[in-house]
């Protein structure tokens, strides 16, 4: 099942760059976990989407400093969805393991114009999904 909000938004382009740069972020900090639970995964350690947050928590800023300037949900987020994605593989629910994200398909948190109306045309659509 998939669970979605659908929440349609008219922002300004200050706000419509925010929004894209929150969604970069997401997408960044997920490719960051996901390299980091696979390398320790193939090392045979035992890890959770917790304990690599913590490890990544501990350096952050200092090795991205512009992650200061974007909210911390979208840098906090992405490693529950790993962990929830690790879990459903791990139970057999889905087949192989959690994937990279790529800037089309970031699946985390997406923007995109409203078609259904000349008039919603400027307007965005934000979606945040988890299966």
């Amino acid at each position: 099942m998939i669970l979605a909000h659908r929440i349609e938004l008219d922002p300004t382009e200050k706000q419509k760059e925010y929004f894209r740069q929150a969604c970069g972020t997401a997408r960044f900090v997920w490719n960051w976990a996901l390299e980091e639970w696979n390398y320790r995964y193939d090392l045979g350690a035992n890890t959770d989407a917790c304990e690599i947050k913590r490890y990544f928590n501990s350096f952050k800023y200092e090795a991205f400093p512009w992650l200061k300037n974007i909210h911390r949900d979208a840098h906090a987020q992405p490693f529950a969805a790993l962990g929830k994605a690790w879990k459903a593989y791990f139970n057999g629910e889905v087949e192989g393991r959690p994937q990279f994200k790529k800037r089309e398909s970031a699946g985390i948190v997406s923007m995109s114009p409203v078609t259904s109306s000349p008039a919603a045309a400027k307007r965005y659509v934000c979606q945040s999904s988890a299966k």
